[in-house]
């Protein structure tokens, strides 16, 4: 199986594609001023105290407030505590964690208002983004997350993944970190460092320690709070942290800045694969290039069609997600109803598996296959479902099919769910149900052409129009886009977008800023 991944970073958002053989099966988008990722480490202040809950709400400058339950302080809470009092007592020296002592530990019994006030100022990491009409969540057990160790401060303790078999190997691993370590520090040996010699580990350690050492000086030094004192790397370089593998053969992006950022990422971490991460540089956007937004229209909304006219209904609540296994108008199986049920049922399981990387879905969520009357198709079926989820990252528990033919599944739910809307507004009429007539739609892009170039001054940029109206614009020996640059000037470009509507269009300066045309004229 081949990997590739795709970026697309524009002005407002970027999204990240990855391909398993050309077949997207995860997407992601993020606003280019977003914040909260999952990671960011705080310095923050305790707003109010909930004894019922056994819980506190925590101001991390979100518009509501931060969960942060007792069991997620830690067992080393104490420790943590006294040591950022030290630290806050001296603004120019940073007390060493090194000389700092280890308080006992918290009791797991233990209630929230003998253990913290109003008002009190905590180190605290983000481990749930908002969802909803819920705030973040929090955990007072930093962690430092790297290629192959993680960094946990105020523990001594090696644990080595379990997914490393070899008992030789744990071994190794458990002893090389336990010398290179620093006191104080507690480290999780990731799967990927199985193999891994002492100087590779050591060097990503001392990167992990610059983190910590910049995290809590930036606490020590805050004035006002919250403080941002740790901002998670990129999604783009977080995504490439945990899923980077040697079946990728290509990462294409199509900005220099983020390119240069994951080909540095990639050099310290995969020094021969640097050459796979590649800046794309076509004139059509880079998910038409590769067939991303075609797959993204087809795979996101509400039914989604699989095999041979089989589809799937995928409903979101605030509960849970449900979804509804059809067999459309597929042509019945000469074997009979169970084994067209069977069939519909395997092909469902393989697309729900997909579905779930691709949108990220969380919780719980509840599936209604076709009713099977034979124990062995069940548990076949329960069995592909197994097989196709070992692929996904997310911790996730499948239950077999109940007596109702139901099947149980929870997924680790850490950010809001993908959610990408594929139907598409009449950009013309803005859902008035009015338009002008289609065919004076080249006459307005013409005059817009016209407004930029002879009244706003603008030579060079880029129109945007579906491909329908890209072909329509370019047919003929001297076509209409031909006519338009003798006469405007070849600072002209027009190109095809999948992403637009049949009558939408964009225009962009050269270096990819929109530029807005669109005014009330246009829908009369």
């Amino acid at each position: 199986m081949t990997c590739e991944v795709i970026v697309d970073v524009q002005p407002k958002k970027i999204a990240i594609a990855l391909t398993e053989d050309k077949r997207l099966v995860e997407y992601q988008e993020e606003e280019q001023q977003a914040s909260f990722n999952v990671g960011n480490i705080y310095f923050a202040r305790v707003r109010k105290l909930m004894p019922g809950l056994n819980a506190c709400f925590v101001n991390v400058g979100h518009e509501r407030d931060a969960f942060l339950h007792y069991l997620d302080l830690g067992p080393n809470f104490n420790s943590f505590a006294k040591y950022l009092k030290q630290v806050g007592s001296d603004k120019r020296n940073l007390f060493p964690i090194s000389k700092a002592s280890i308080q006992p530990e918290l009791p797991k019994d233990g209630s929230v208002q003998n253990t913290l006030q109003v008002g009190q100022e905590l180190l605290v990491q983000i481990v749930k983004e908002p969802i909803s009409t819920k705030g973040p969540r929090l955990t007072c057990e930093i962690t430092f997350p790297g290629r192959f160790l993680v960094l946990v401060p105020f523990t001594d303790k090696v644990h080595v993944s379990s997914k490393i078999k070899s008992s030789a190997e744990r071994a190794r691993l458990k002893q090389l970190v336990q010398s290179i370590k620093p006191k104080n520090f507690g480290v999780i040996v990731r799967t990927v460092a199985e193999g891994k010699r002492v100087a590779e580990l050591d060097a990503e350690l001392m990167v992990l320690l610059r983190r910590w050492e910049d995290a809590i000086t930036k606490a020590q030094k805050a004035k006002d709070l919250p403080t941002l004192c740790f901002e998670e790397t990129s999604r783009t370089v977080a995504l490439l942290r945990d899923l980077f593998n040697p079946t990728y053969e290509n990462i294409y992006i199509n900005d220099a800045g983020i390119y240069d950022e994951v080909r540095n990422y990639v050099q310290l971490i995969a020094p021969e694969m640097t050459e796979i991460v590649k800046l794309y540089k076509g004139k059509l956007p880079i998910f038409d290039n590769f067939d991303v937004t075609r797959q993204i229209k087809t795979s996101f909304g509400k039914t989604v069609s699989y095999k041979h006219g089989a589809y799937l209904i995928i409903e979101h609540t605030e509960a849970l997600h449900v979804v509804d296994v059809n067999s459309g108008n597929r042509a019945k199986n000469p074997d009979g109803q169970e084994a067209n049920a069977l069939e519909v049922n395997l092909g469902a399981a393989d697309e729900l598996a997909r579905q779930l990387r691709l949108r990220d879905m969380g919780g719980i969520i509840v599936v209604d296959f076709i009713d099977m009357a034979v124990a062995e198709d069940r548990q076949k079926l329960y069995e592909r479902m197994c097989e196709n989820m070992k692929r996904d990252r997310a911790r996730h528990n499948i239950l077999p099919l109940s007596k109702f033919g139901l099947m149980q599944i929870t997924r680790q739910r850490v950010r809001p769910v993908t959610e990408v809307s594929v139907d598409e507004t009449c950009p013309t009429c803005m859902g008035k149900g009015t338009i002008k007539s289609s065919f004076l739609f080249t006459d307005l892009l013409e005059e817009k052409i016209d407004q930029l170039v002879n009244h706003l001054n603008i030579k060079a940029f880029t129109l945007h129009v579906h491909p329908y109206v890209y072909a329509y614009i370019n047919q003929g020996i001297i076509s209409m886009k031909r006519r338009w640059q003798m006469r405007y000037g070849f600072g002209v470009r027009i190109i095809p977008n999948q992403r637009l509507a049949f009558l939408q269009y964009e225009f962009t300066s050269p270096d990819g800023e929109e530029i807005d045309m669109k005014s009330e004229d246009d829908m009369k």
